[in-house]
């Protein structure tokens, strides 16, 4: 499976828990889309979408990567395919110029009243920083509005996900 993950999936850290084959193929760009945080949570908080627009200067940065077979149940799972996202295969611009296809995970209950837990907004960005994304980009990430999560223990865990992204520097 290529995947085009733009979200807290980008950290090589989170991703591996649940892919653990996931091979880093490099960034990508999504034109005509924005990074929006309205995606409905289990935990009731916002998580990111990739929302069309109909400007081709919008743009959200991810990472491509290439998913075994094996993995692919288990990273449904996780993003609740069926639920909470939907699989839509998608056009991406490459540094080079080039067009690649990929498979992205689209929100399908949305809600512009949310706000991503600060813990899970740390890891967007830690993840955009690991892969060497444009200052721009990363800035426009972190001007999201943040909600502190309540369950400390969750957000302690999720935290630790953020260390070990930041401390891999860029790939």
């Amino acid at each position: 499976m290529r995947y085009f993950a733009y979200g807290s999936n980008m950290s090589i850290a989170r991703l591996s828990e649940r892919a653990p084959s996931a091979e880093v193929i490099g960034v990508a760009r999504l034109r005509s889309h924005v990074l929006r945080f309205h995606k409905v949570g289990t935990d009731g908080s916002g998580k990111c979408n990739i929302w069309p627009t109909d400007d081709a200067a919008d743009v959200v940065f991810g990472v491509i990567y290439e998913i075994l077979d094996c993995d692919r149940d288990s990273l449904n799972a996780a993003e609740n395919l069926g639920t909470g996202y939907e699989l839509r295969s998608v056009a991406l611009e490459l540094d080079d110029g080039g067009v690649t296809h990929a498979e992205a995970y689209v929100a399908i209950p949305v809600n512009d009243a949310l706000a991503p837990y600060d813990w899970y907004h740390a890891l967007v960005v830690a993840g955009a920083r690991e892969h060497g994304m444009p200052e721009f980009y990363v800035r426009s990430v972190e001007a999201v509005r943040v909600v502190a999560d309540r369950d400390r223990e969750r957000a302690h865990v999720h935290y630790r996900l953020v260390e070990q992204s930041l401390s891999c520097g860029t790939v």
